[in-house]
């Protein structure tokens, strides 16, 4: 059962809807919890569904059977959440020099679009580290507020989304990305990586090179399925339309995106 309190098209009031738990699950996540859950199954949720069914109020759970849903779902198994970092640090890896790039080149409002990208996938890698599901942007920047990470890195997020030339975007950013690869260092779920910046293949572009801590991830890895997928990551990691992440019906079929990329024939 799930009530609101209204929506954009409706004057404030009270609304019931009652579900059986397992249409309810299904509807939500595309599958139910309760029973096993595939790795396909978690990378094709986005967090978000994952989120607003385990943090949700519970007001009631007579039968007892939601809260064991609720558990299964608390977090990623460890290999696809490794899975997940090594796939973030790939697009931060990505992209790091092209704040440069485009500088060099006269295009300040490319070097700001792709700096306030990294400064999302920044955040996003945060709560993946605190093993905390992310909301969808609306609710991003309030959620990220509650971290631990935000007293560590929110003054430089901010200063990098501020910054009105290269060089102090730069120098924000480098030290925005290397405060996150202490904190990955600390998480322990890796070998220890290198933490300081450096710069893009002798071009005057100071990156962190993130790869090396993607690679450290896969290096963790035991799943041989996950790892012979390409790191596009879960599918909030890689789709961003909002008409993809808000239809649960779609979210099964995304499954044989996985299923194409290692059996081309299927």
């Amino acid at each position: 059962m799930a009530h609101a309190l209204g929506w954009d098209a409706y004057p404030v009031t009270h609304h019931v809807e009652v579900h059986e738990l397992g249409v309810w699950l299904r509807e939500k996540l595309g599958f139910d919890p309760r029973g096993r859950i595939s790795t396909r199954d978690w990378i094709t949720v986005p967090q978000q569904f994952l989120l607003e069914v385990t943090a949700g109020g519970v007001f009631h759970d007579g039968l007892g059977e939601l809260a064991p849903a609720r558990e299964a779902l608390a977090w990623y198994p460890d290999d696809v959440w490794l899975w997940l970092i090594a796939c973030q640090w790939r697009r931060i890896d990505q992209e790091e020099p092209f704040v440069g790039r485009t500088s060099e080149v006269g295009d300040e409002l490319g070097s700001r679009i792709v700096a306030a990208r990294l400064v999302r996938d920044v955040v996003r890698m945060c709560f993946l580290q605190e093993r905390r599901y992310a909301p969808y942007s609306k609710w991003l920047g309030s959620a990220f507020r509650h971290l631990e990470a935000s007293d560590a890195l929110g003054d430089t997020l901010l200063e990098v989304l501020a910054a009105v030339d290269y060089e102090s975007r730069e120098a924000a950013l480098v030290e925005t990305v290397t405060k996150l690869a202490a904190r990955h260092n600390a998480l322990g779920i890796t070998v220890q990586v290198d933490e300081s910046g450096g710069l893009f293949h002798e071009r005057p572009f100071r990156v962190l090179s993130s790869g090396r801590f993607v690679d450290a991830c896969l290096e963790r890895m035991s799943d041989p399925w996950l790892r012979s997928l390409p790191l596009t990551g879960a599918i909030d990691q890689f789709v961003d339309s909002t008409d993809v992440l808000s239809k649960t019906d779609v979210f099964p079929r995304a499954a044989s995106l996985f299923t194409a990329w290692t059996d081309p024939g299927a």
